[in-house]
Parts: C-alpha cells; sequence; structure tokens
C-alpha cells in the first residue's frame, strides 16, 4: 500500500538526496509520538507492456515497490528533546542506519558498558541505563547528522534496552532510543546490519 505520511515521504525524499536505495525493512522513530514504527518492503512482479514479459520479483527490471506496515512500538528518546549536536544530549534527526549490532545472545538485562557485558539487572544493577541489545546508528547526512560536531556515530547514538521500562513511551534518554526488551530482541534478531533508520520530529 502506498503511504502519504510526511514521515515516510520525508525518509524517501532523504534517500533519495544522499543517493541511499531503502532497504528491505525502515524503522521509523516519532519523537512526538514517542513510537519506532517497523516497514518491510513487498515487491511485485511487473508486466513490461511493450516486451508483453512479465519479470519476475527478483528481476533489476523490477519498479514496482511498496512499503508495508508491519509494527508499531513504544519508545523513549531524549528528555533534552532533539539536537544534531555534540554533549547536548539530544535525540539527532534524520536519515540513519544500523552500522553495528552487539549484545546478540546475551540473556534480557544484560547490562553494557562502552558496548561490553559488565553485569545484570537483576544482580545489583536494575536501573542501568544500556541493557539488552544495542543497535549503533550511523547518520547518512553530512552536515546534519554525519560529520563533525553532529556525527551521530561518535555521539554513540543507539537503540537499545533499558533497565527502566516504566519511562517507555516518553521522553526519558540522554539521546538514544530506548525499546522494551520484549520488542527490541526480535527487531535485533529481524534486522539486517545496514537498516535504515528515520528519526522524525513528527
Amino acid at each position: 500500500m502506498p503511504f502519504s505520511s510526511s514521515p515516510f515521504e520525508n525518509f524517501l525524499l532523504a534517500c533519495k538526496k544522499c543517493g541511499v536505495v531503502p532497504t528491505r525493512f525502515i524503522l521509523i522513530v516519532s519523537v512526538a509520538n514517542q513510537t519506532v514504527s517497523l516497514f518491510e518492503r513487498t515487491v511485485a512482479a511487473v508486466y513490461d507492456r511493450r516486451s508483453k514479459r512479465k519479470f519476475p520479483s527478483n528481476s533489476p527490471a523490477v519498479t514496482d515497490r511498496r512499503y508495508r506496515f508491519i509494527e508499531k512500538f513504544y519508545c523513549s528518546t531524549s528528555r533534552f528533546g532533539i539536537s544534531q549536536a555534540a554533549g547536548s544530549n539530544g535525540t539527532p534527526l534524520g536519515l540513519h542506519r544500523i552500522v553495528e549490532k552487539i549484545g546478540g545472545g546475551w540473556p534480557v538485562g544484560t547490562v553494557f558498558k562502552g558496548r561490553k557485558p559488565v553485569g545484570f539487572t537483576w544482580q545489583g544493577k536494575p536501573d542501568a541505563k544500556i541493557t539488552t541489545r544495542i543497535l549503533w546508528l550511523e547518520g547518512l547526512e553530512p552536515g546534519f547528522n554525519r560529520g563533525g560536531n553532529v556525527d551521530s556515530h561518535a555521539r554513540y547514538i543507539y537503540i537499545h534496552g533499558t533497565g527502566d521500562e516504566t519511562t517507555i513511551g516518553r521522553p526519558m534518554s540522554c539521546g538514544c532510543v530506548h525499546l522494551a526488551a520484549d520488542d527490541l530482541i526480535p527487531l535485533f534478531d529481524k534486522l539486517p546490519g545496514g537498516t535504515l533508520v528515520w528519526i522524525s520530529e513528527h
């Protein structure tokens, strides 16, 4: 089905501007709604009237591509609001991709520091800031979320779990995107590295 929502259209425009091919899965983070929406590309076979041929879905000739909504999750973005700048603790906007996946195989509640497991929430670290899984994001828009003082990757912007899941659904992070473990783990397992993430104000 086609989408007319502004965040989705803006995502496609950003991909075109950056010369980035949309990936099979897309995550759209809404700061206003404190949600993360998962979309998956569906590819239909295309009938070419000139040659009277029907191209299979894996053919380079296929151009009829659509995305379908899969699922929506509540999240928590920054309690300091939106900001691209290093040191602001704000959640950055724009086009990103998952550049690294960290924590696969560790149990729910594993606590990470410097992206290394250092303990568990049930063993003296109930309010740990980074838990369970980490999807490290890389900005793709030079001068906006990539390079210099606005580089999302250098700012360690992640999608990750949190020790206090009661905060999910309202701004509470220090720039990252928090998800509940029950939502984060299936996403972590499903999404390949390189998956695009659009962080929208709306």
